[in-house]
Order: structure tokens, then C-alpha cells, then sequence
């Protein structure tokens, strides 16, 4: 079975057809059409539509006021509550996306040969677990804040929407395990981003104990980052059969 790294019948370049490509690059030197596709009439296109636009969506109110907590609620007066909401409903799409990619890197896992250095699959379910409990932190947030966590908030639709490539990659029989691994490492550093994010936040106005859980959540991410690093460095050395260096330290 071929590998996407062996040398195959791959014909997308112009370096395949020689003639053609000399025809083809003579006719656009001829054409001289440099400067008059500058893309300006379709910015401007974009600009009109974007200050015209509705919104994606918008983030529901808090279930009630009485059933919010009475120093939340002192907290959230004078603040935008509907912020810290609209990012807690993106981490949860976020969390609960990482958990079903893991699940799905799990099949890839047991097809392949995985390289010296790579993980087991007790490392993976590890992660999967807590990718896990990190959906479950953030639903119970919401719940404290008197929000509903099964609402999607726009910024859980923006996640939703842009995970829809992760979702084509891991699920797409003829992707491999290190391919897969460099989609999750472009995963793990935008969850680490957001949770940093959302423990200035929820520091900043005011909620310390949500601020402290998060910060605990982003450590482990950190931890999954590097490890994925790790796992894919020792699997793209091992195909290209070059000495591994030293993993970084994952704690």
C-alpha cells in the first residue's frame, strides 16, 4: 500500500508537461495582466456586505436573574456579561470538538504503524478524557452564571463552523496518523490561546475562582501541545529516518 510520502503518479505540477507549461506561461506574459486583477472591486464588495451584514448570532440572557447567584450578579453589573458568556459557549464547542477528534484519532492510531516515540493509546484516552472534563468544567461555569449551556453563542458557532475541516481530515479514511497528529497540534495551540484568553477574563472581572479552574485547564493543555509536538516530530524524523533529537519536557 502506498504511503503519501512515497513518489507516485502525482501530476498537479506545471513540471509534468514541459511544452505545455511553456505555452502557458508565454500566453500569460502576452496578456500583460499585471495590475488589473488587484482585487479592488471585490473588496470593496466585502466591505459593503460585512457593514451591512446581521450578525452570526447573538447570546442568549441568563436564564433569570433570581436564579443567578447574588455576587455573580454584583460582579456582572457594569461589565459585559455577554461576553464572558459568548466565550464560555466557544470554549465548551471547542472542548467538546477536541473530545470527538480524539475519539476519531483513536481509530487512526490502532490502522497505523506508529513511529518510536509515539504514543500508546493509553496516552491518547488520556487526553480524550480530559478534553472531556474540560467541557464539563466549562458547562458547569455556565451553569453557575445562570446561562444555559446547551445555547450556542456565536463564538460556539464560529468554532463549529471552522472545525469542520479538523473533522474532514480525521475522518477521512485515507488521511494517516501523523497527518492527523498535525491537525491536533494546530488544535492544541488554538485551546491553549483560549484558555489563556478566558483566565484573563474571568480574572479580570472578577470571578477567581473560575479563574483559578481555568488556569489549572490551560496547564493541561499545555501538556497536550507539547506532547503532540513530540509525538510528531518523532513520527516525521522516523519517515524521513533522521536521528531524534531530545522530546521537550512535557511537565
Amino acid at each position: 500500500m502506498d504511503k503519501p510520502t512515497d513518489m507516485g503518479t502525482n501530476r498537479t505540477g506545471i513540471a509534468t508537461s514541459p511544452i505545455d507549461s511553456k505555452k502557458l506561461i508565454e500566453a500569460a506574459e502576452r496578456a500583460n495582466t499585471i495590475g488589473l486583477g488587484d482585487g479592488a472591486a471585490l473588496e470593496a464588495e466585502r466591505i459593503e456586505w460585512a457593514r451591512n451584514a446581521d450578525p452570526i448570532g447573538t447570546v442568549p440572557p441568563p436564564g433569570t436573574v433570581k436564579g443567578m447567584a447574588k455576587a455573580t450578579f454584583e460582579l456582572l453589573k457594569g461589565h459585559k456579561a455577554n461576553v464572558l458568556i459568548d466565550k464560555l459557549g466557544e470554549r465548551l464547542a471547542y472542548e467538546r470538538a477536541g473530545t470527538r477528534l480524539y475519539d476519531a484519532l483513536l481509530a487512526k492510531f490502532e490502522a497505523a504503524s506508529v513511529h518510536a516515540g509515539g504514543p500508546t493509546r493509553f496516552d491518547l484516552e488520556t487526553i480524550r478524557d480530559e478534553e472531556h472534563a474540560h467541557l464539563v468544567l466549562v458547562r458547569d461555569a455556565l451553569k453557575r452564571l445562570g446561562a444555559d449551556p446547551t445555547a450556542m453563542t456565536p463564538g460556539a458557532d464560529i468554532v463549529a463552523t471552522a472545525g469542520l475541516g479538523w473533522v474532514q481530515v480525521l475522518a477521512d479514511p485515507r488521511t494517516t496518523f501523523t497527518q492527523c497528529l498535525d491537525v491536533l497540534l494546530i488544535i492544541e495551540g488554538g485551546d491553549v490561546e483560549g484558555w489563556s484568553l478566558l483566565v484573563e477574563l474571568t480574572g479580570a472581572l472578577g470571578f477567581d475562582e473560575l479563574a483559578g479552574e481555568f488556569r489549572q485547564a490551560s496547564l493541561v493543555e499545555e501538556e497536550h501541545e507539547m506532547k503532540i509536538r513530540n509525538w510528531l516530530t518523532a513520527a516525521i524524523l522516523g519517515q524521513a529516518g533522521a536521528e531524534p533529537t531530545a522530546p521537550q519536557a512535557t511537565t
